[in-house]
């Protein structure tokens, strides 16, 4: 990848380097964290909350207070809480659903776009979608309108690239404006700013929820994607050097990821791309799909848990995006990035086995700490998936990953949704078990590949001539 220079980037409107001051109202920064941590603020409030509102409107008035269980007593499932969880795992589905079906080929359309025309306009797009989701979910709430018309919104928010845009326009950014030495860092940097704006939603939002109700968070929902689509707007600084126009509807953009796959050119690559892709894959859909069911988990008995609780909770599990970033600094000394990533699914896997046998909150809170790593292999991944493509690829490149998260999301959203009702009669931690089976897959792909990397390396050594045999040469 051709590095930017040290100084100022050219500007990409006149071809030219542009002065720091040329940027009319504020300064055009390249820091593009703060679109993400607004990005990932909104999406954080918004999760969570919208499964309890979905639980109050759907219980019918049944439960109390903000206690997680129907009939109050946390004494165990009765046959009408076990009536409302099912509803909203389906509900939950459903939302999904209509926003990942339409966000899967528009995110395909704007990744590869974006390398013609620049980051900055599927950065603005997304925040926009997300902002028009949030306010036809203050449509419904304020109305009171049929749960129905929450797909309203999520169908808006994916036909603009949704949150899954966002992020692929952000790491592309940071690939844009990185090198590969530092690029695991910077990729770290940026997915602990998903656990920070995550860690503080989660507790504006449980506390907020308990004081106002649903109506304030969601505003702040609204703002927050406001806010993101005005800074990329207005004061982030262009990454792509050299940019052209480009048409937005054409079939080209979808064979640019297309060919990423399938390009003969590439050799090996191709196999480590396809390979790193499907521990990707594998990893997002056990993140994805146990955070969908573990608010539904902590609302129900045996926990029982209230929103300050499941705020609590997790913030917990945002942490772990901060801890991961310092043990990854800190292990990247001393280690190889795929053995890093190595203990953060291992890290995961404990976490998971704990929290499907959480009965106690104690328990519960000990499962969150074992996730401490759980965020080093995400990263660790994106980066080497970034360094197999071109400069002028990284669009296409984290269009198709986000394209995998989606279908990640989509995946994550039928199997645990459903599986959740299912095991209620039997075991209900039984999906966190199945995600620990899943993690077991991805272990085994990096190991691999690391140890295939590193065999050409050993036997490239072994072929050198020593110094004695040179002199007697």
């Amino acid at each position: 990848m051709a590095e930017l220079p040290s100084g100022d980037p050219p500007d990409p409107e006149e071809g030219v380097p542009a002065p720091p001051s040329s940027a009319p109202g504020c300064a055009r920064l390249q820091a593009v964290e703060p679109v993400l941590l607004l990005a990932t603020l909104a999406l954080g409030l918004q999760s969570p909350l919208l499964t309890q509102y979905l639980w109050t409107r759907l219980a019918n008035g049944t439960r109390s207070g903000g206690g997680g269980c129907v009939n109050g007593s946390g004494s165990g499932d009765t046959p009408g809480q076990q009536d409302v969880e099912s509803l909203v795992a389906h509900w939950n589905l459903y939302i999904n659903l209509a926003g990942f079906f339409v966000g899967l080929f528009s995110v395909t359309l704007f990744g590869p776009w974006s390398d013609s025309v620049g980051r900055r306009p599927v950065l603005i797009l997304p925040a926009l979608g997300m902002a028009l989701q949030a306010a036809a979910y203050l449509l419904v709430m304020y109305l009171k309108l049929p749960v129905g018309y929450l797909l309203v919104g999520r169908i808006l928010s994916g036909l603009s690239g949704d949150y899954n845009l966002i992020l692929a326009g952000c790491f592309a950014y940071v690939a844009d404006v990185s090198d590969k030495r530092t690029r695991t860092f910077r990729v770290a940097v940026l997915e602990a700013c998903l656990g920070l704006a995550g860690m503080a939603a989660s507790i504006i939002g449980g506390q907020w929820r308990k004081a106002e109700g649903y109506l304030a968070p969601f505003w702040l929902v609204f703002a927050a994607s406001v806010c993101a689509a005005l800074y990329a707007a207005l004061c982030l600084r262009e990454s792509v050097l050299q940019r052209r126009p480009g048409r937005l509807f054409t079939l080209r953009h979808y064979m640019s990821v297309y060919h990423l796959y399938v390009d003969p050119c590439r050799g090996r690559a191709w196999k480590k791309l396809a390979l790193y892709s499907l521990a990707f894959f594998l990893l997002i859909t056990v993140h994805f799909g146990t955070r969908d069911i573990l608010v539904l988990y902590e609302l129900s008995s045996p926990l029982c848990w209230d929103s300050e609780l499941i705020g609590y909770g997790l913030a917990a599990q945002y942490l772990t995006y901060l801890t991961s970033l310092a043990g990854l600094w800190l292990l990247q000394k001393c280690v190889a990035d795929t053995w890093v990533a190595e203990m953060g699914l291992l890290s995961n896997i404990l976490g998971l086995g704990v929290i499907a046998l959480a009965a106690t909150t104690p328990l519960m809170f000990t499962g969150y700490g074992l996730l401490f790593l759980s965020m080093a292999a995400t990263p660790v991944i994106r980066s080497k998936l970034s360094k197999l493509v071109n400069e002028t690829e990284q669009g296409a490149l984290f269009a198709a990953v986000a394209c995998t998260e989606g279908l990640c999301s989509l995946v994550a959203t039928g199997v645990f949704n459903s599986l959740f009702p299912a095991s209620l009669h039997f075991m209900k931690g039984f999906p966190f078990l199945f995600g620990v089976a899943l993690l077991l897959l991805p272990a085994a792909v990096l190991g691999w590949i690391e140890i295939q990397d590193s065999k050409p390396e050993y036997s490239h050594f072994e072929d050198l001539p020593s110094p004695v045999q040179e002199v007697v040469d």
